[in-house]
């Protein structure tokens, strides 16, 4: 007696049946059969043949009933009670003794009682009734378990294609969850479970339990199984087609393809030029690459190595264009003035020219932006026709990005200053490190220190990399560095550069500049070739003035091409075109100005003085203010002041103290005072003794009741003996002083030097006045009180 059942197929139906009270009972081993599903069971043995047989011919019904236990001749104790009822659909003999039966289950059944047991069994039974009201949640719960089935099928379970129509049509929570579980990788325990259980609801919800289980576990999976594919097929493809290949080469007569990659970095090592130590390092590298195994990971790491090897350019260099004065031609052709840069450059020439073998220089240009240092080293380059790199410094924070790193560490690679060179292809190119003042350091050390090998002439003739391990002649490189400022640069490594500043620019030189420079390269920047366009000098100095702040010419360019591009939007919307610029049209094109730089619109007032200040940005002016209140010695500073600034402002109120009576001050004003130091603008830090002298005049100006000239602008360092000492950024700070309308300047005497360097077109347009003591600054800067109603006109 046994039975089997093999599904094919599912689908439901359901119409209505009579069920009779007795019917026939098929025992079913490991499956369980539920109702509105089509099965195909396979019946063997006499008596079950003679049991559906019978049951065909009376009225197709038969209870299928799953066993608890896996017997042999099987007893009414070994059934379960719940079963499901089916119709005998279609019967088909194969063998004597088995046949073929289709069923469809109708209804959940219990066995009452067994009335009989031979030859077959029959039994008493009544269907189980669902009662199932159709709520929110069952619609939700129905969504969710077709959602999840479908899901499943898109994993990889095998469904027969017909299902996913069915599953969208059925509305019922009973057919659907029965239709469900019998797709549901479940043990004959569990689908017999749910076979008892009558509610659909419940049903349903456990059905989603499997199913959503089911779903999380074929996803995992699948990835699993995708992971072990992806890694297996790629080994195993790169395994045959190595294998494949050798074939190959072995029918054509050919040798193994590694031993021919060796043989030609062997040609390639022979061809580099490289020097002799070099060389036998490089073979001896090339017998180890030869041992190893290419699929090991040790074989990349070498073959990359004798890749850097052969790519240096050991002894390739660019020849120099010696002839100074085409040199000097392109120096001119790119750049305005400068002319203490371009002097150096032929120097290094006329040098080289007479001797040979020459170290190259070590060259920084130290200035504002924007004014011209980058382009410099571009147009330096192209001067003396060798190639042109250039790498940023600022930010970095790591040694390796100097010298770089240990062959032994994982992706290890050689320093920025080997990788461009072997990417420029010559030994002797024009190397800009920009940035040079905005070096980091940290726990990986300090790349500052890196760069004295590199930057000295004395060393980097001998300069070994980390990675190649290897020594590289540097000296042939023209090095130039760039910085805003020099405060900020390590000692040791300023002091192996040769400094050149380049200072800002006046604004009859930035006029010359933008006609010769700007304008022609904007006007071919926004495709105005074709439609001449003309800055009146009127026009530039009111860009210039009004709506730039800068020592150098980035944002007149950027206004200039604002410009260029007003005039592009007027020819591309078929306007009339503007072909000169005007100071009207300036106005037109960019709006209200921006920058406000007269002070002697200022009335002259006790306790404010106009200094002068020299930032990374070019000068700039700033007003000094001091307060006096009634307090007991006190003295206040704000104004984002730096240490330096702050100890210049207490060294200025002791030399007032201790000469107090010479400036016509009461000796004890500090013993009932409070004094307040200010320097706007608040938000922006300050720092450097050169507001020192400024400080001063502005407590004698506030102690002794005497109004100070606005239309002065003073620098200098003051002692506390009084003597005032030199300052830096006389350039800067003179240009900043005529920008702001200053028509007087104080300078510290040894400053005198400084001040003729500047050309005579900007000194015309300022007074100098030289000061060596504090007390001469006084008679210039302060107005006599029995003068001060006149010059106020009051």
């Amino acid at each position: 007696m046994n039975v089997a059942k093999k599904k094919k197929f599912s689908f439901y139906r359901r119409d209505t049946i009579v069920l009779p009270e007795i019917i026939t009972i098929i025992p079913l081993r490991d499956d369980v059969v539920f109702p509105h599903v089509i099965h195909p069971l396979s019946v063997a043995g006499e008596e079950m043949i003679t049991a559906v047989n019978d049951a065909a011919s009376r009225n197709k019904l038969i209870g299928i009933v799953t066993l608890r236990y896996d017997v042999e001749s099987p007893k009414p104790a070994d059934f379960y009670d719940i079963g499901t009822a089916t119709t005998i659909l279609q019967v088909t003999e194969s063998t004597f003794d088995a046949m073929h039966v289709l069923v469809e289950g109708e209804v959940r059944i219990k066995i009452i009682e067994f009335v009989q047991t031979e030859p077959y069994y029959r039994a008493r039974v009544e269907e189980l009734r669902e009662f199932s009201e159709r709520t929110e949640t069952i619609d939700v719960l129905m969504q969710s378990v077709k959602t999840l089935f479908k899901m499943s099928a898109m994993l990889g379970k095998a469904l027969p294609k017909d299902i996913y129509p069915m599953i969208d049509e059925i509305h019922s929570p009973s057919v659907l969850a029965d239709l469900v579980a019998v797709y549901l990788d479940l043990s004959f325990d569990e689908k017999q479970k749910l076979l008892e259980m009558i509610d659909p609801q419940k049903r349903l919800r456990v059905t989603f339990h499997y199913l959503n289980k089911e779903v999380q576990q074929r996803e995992i999976r699948g990835k699993i199984d995708e992971e072990v594919a992806k890694e297996m097929s790629k080994t195993q493809r790169e395994y045959f087609l190595r294998e494949q290949l050798k074939a190959i080469q072995k029918e054509l007569g050919r040798e193994d393809p590694h031993i021919e990659e060796v043989h030609k970095l062997e040609e390639k090592i022979k061809e580099a030029n490289m020097p002799k130590e070099v060389e036998e390092i490089a073979l001896k590298e090339l017998e180890r690459l030869r041992d190893i195994n290419p699929a090991s990971a040790e074989y990349p790491v070498s073959r990359t190595y004798l890749d850097y090897l052969i790519t240096i350019p050991w002894n390739k260099k660019t020849i120099d264009n010696l002839d100074i004065h085409q040199a000097a031609k392109v120096l001119d052709e790119d750049h305005y003035d400068l002319e203490k840069v371009k002097e150096r450059i032929l120097e290094f020439l006329a040098v080289r020219k007479i001797k040979e073998k020459t170290r190259g220089p070590i060259l920084c240009f130290c200035g504002p932006p924007g004014t011209g240092k980058t382009s410099l080293g571009k147009s330096i380059a192209r001067s003396l026709g060798r190639k042109f790199i250039r790498i940023s410094l600022g930010g970095i924070r790591d040694e390796a990005e100097i010298r770089g790193h240990r062959r032994t560490y994982v992706g290890a690679l050689p320093g920025r200053i080997m990788q461009e060179i072997c990417r420029a292809g010559y030994s002797n190119p024009v190397f800009m490190l920009d940035e040079v003042d905005k070096i980091g350091t940290d726990f990986r050390g300090d790349p500052a220190s890196a760069l004295l090998e590199v930057l000295d002439p004395e060393q980097n003739f001998s300069f070994v990399d980390h990675y190649l391990d290897i020594p590289f002649d540097l000296s042939h490189v023209l090095f130039i560095t760039t910085a805003n400022i020099l405060d900020t640069i390590h000692p040791a490594l300023r002091d192996r550069m040769e400094v050149i500043y380049l200072p800002g620019y006046s604004d009859e030189e930035k006029l010359m500049i933008a006609h010769q420079f700007l304008i022609p390269k904007q006007v071919v920047e926004n495709g105005l070739e074709n439609y001449p366009v003309e800055f009146q000098d009127d026009a530039l100095h009111k860009i210039i003035r009004e709506y730039t702040r800068e020592a150098g010419l980035r944002n007149l360019e950027r206004e200039i091409a604002s410009i260029c591009r007003k005039i592009a939007k007027e020819i591309a919307a078929g306007k009339q075109i503007t072909k000169i610029i005007t100071p009207e049209i300036v106005e037109r094109f960019l709006g209200p100005r921006r920058f406000f730089y007269q002070v002697t619109d200022e009335e002259d007032r006790i306790g404010v003085v106009t200094g002068l200040a020299w930032t990374e940005t070019g000068g700039d002016i700033i007003f000094i203010e001091a307060s006096r209140m009634k307090g007991e010695k006190e003295l206040t500073l704000t104004g984002q002041l730096g240490d330096i600034m702050q100890e210049s402002a207490i060294a200025s109120l002791s030399y007032v103290r201790s000469n107090a009576q010479r400036f016509g001050i009461d000796e004890n004003f500090y013993d009932t005072s409070e004094i307040h130091i200010h320097v706007p603008s608040g938000a922006i830090p300050k720092d450097g003794p050169s507001a020192g002298l400024a400080m001063c005049m502005a407590l004698i100006s506030l102690l002794s009741g005497k109004y100070a000239r606005r239309e002065i602008a003073i620098t200098g360092e003051i002692t506390l003996t009084g003597n005032v000492l030199p300052v830096g950024g006389v350039k800067e700070k003179v240009l900043a002083a005529i920008r702001a309308g200053v028509k007087t300047i104080v300078l510290p005497l040894k400053n005198r030097e400084d001040f003729e360097e500047i050309p005579k077109e900007i000194r015309d347009m300022i007074k100098p006045v030289y000061v060596q003591r504090v007390y001469d600054v006084a008679d210039t800067v302060l107005i006599p009180k029995q003068y001060q109603n006149k010059e106020k006109g009051t």
